[in-house]
């Protein structure tokens, strides 16, 4: 059968690791690259992976690519540590690439529990993610956020849920959207990317109309309203956040 290896990132994640290595205990091989955690993440992942590297943060991709690189075998599964591979999809995974894969890829569906329900709904579902594949035609790109794998070659499609517990709380969750805004109005910057009035005054309603009334986030309660509106801010607070780097990338007299 083709051999699999595991293979998980991470940075002060000693509440998840543990959950995310034992729903992935059946494959071949797990790694985990750490960027020098302060918590007990470390510990903890020796006591459940294959191998543990500590090494320091170098970005998303260049530490998932690093990871890969470190794998015994060429088909690789990415997850997050707050990620959990549920035995549907463990099975399905299992049964695709065990003797002849016919893609060099596969897609899952990723659903988040989010506010006491898992969130079937809004721009969060069905949140394909491209996370099994093989590393001799894959590599992740190395953008500051939402990295992603380039992959040369057929994509399938395969059955059963990745869970991911992305928020403890409506704090954390807000804390995360400051954090990921700051990344992708960087990203979006060094492209040559500029923020307008019609930015700022059309995509974040959009964004909401897009969650909670074309995605259905309605059908999730105020969950689905809460999740819908903390979209609609992100996009709003990216582009602001984008605004401000181009003002202050400029000199005083010119502006």
């Amino acid at each position: 059968m083709t051999p699999l290896s595991v293979t998980i990132i991470t940075k002060n994640e000693a509440s998840h690791i543990a959950e995310a290595l034992q729903s992935v205990s059946w494959a071949d091989e797990t790694i985990v690259v750490d960027a020098e955690s302060s918590d007990d993440t470390v510990e903890i992942a020796r006591r459940h992976a294959t191998r543990v590297i500590v090494r320091p943060w170098h970005g998303y991709g260049d530490q998932k690519n690093f990871a890969a690189g470190l794998a015994r075998h060429d088909w690789i599964l990415s997850i997050d540590a707050d990620e959990r591979v549920t035995p549907e999809l463990a099975a399905n995974i299992q049964r695709t690439i065990g003797w002849n894969p016919t893609s060099r890829g596969y897609k899952l569906s990723r659903v988040t529990f989010h506010l006491g329900r898992w969130i079937r709904s809004t721009d969060w579902y069905p949140d394909y993610q491209l996370r099994l594949y093989d590393r001799r035609h894959a590599r992740w790109n190395d953008r500051l956020v939402h990295e992603s794998v380039t992959l040369d070659g057929a994509v399938g499609m395969l059955t059963g849920e990745l869970h991911h517990l992305a928020y403890r709380d409506l704090s954390h969750h807000l804390a995360t959207i400051d954090r990921y805004t700051s990344l992708a109005a960087r990203q979006m910057h060094t492209e040559g990317r500029h923020a307008s009035v019609i930015d700022l005054l059309l995509h974040p309603p959009f964004a909401f109309l897009r969650n909670y009334v074309f995605r259905f986030g309605m059908r999730d309660g105020l969950p689905g309203l809460i999740v819908s509106l903390l979209n609609s801010y992100y996009v709003m607070l990216k582009f602001a956040k984008l605004w401000e780097l181009q003002n202050t990338a400029r000199s005083p007299g010119e502006r």
